[in-house]
């Protein structure tokens, strides 16, 4: 498969690094330059990324969602989020 491929597993990986490999998946197809049967690794990478960003982004909306303030509007602390 062409240069965008990481060996890191999906579910290691930070939102940060598989949003960059998401972008190179991207640029990739883009360019169309690249064999059917790798576009459609890419594709599929591509979409698992995808998954593996939204989950992540999720996780770091309900954090912020439990954060708890005082009656002047200052985080207080935060009630943990079941299940993360």
């Amino acid at each position: 498969m062409p240069d965008s491929k990481n060996d890191k597993p999906l579910d290691e990986m930070s939102f940060e690094d598989a949003i960059r490999e998401l972008e190179q998946v991207v640029t990739q197809l883009d360019r169309g330059d690249v064999a059917l049967e790798d576009s459609i690794k890419l594709y599929e990478r591509g979409a698992a990324l995808k998954a593996r960003c939204e989950a992540k982004l999720k996780e770091a909306e309900e954090k912020v969602a439990q954060i708890t303030l005082d009656a002047g509007g200052n985080a207080t602390g935060a009630t943990p989020v079941e299940g993360l």
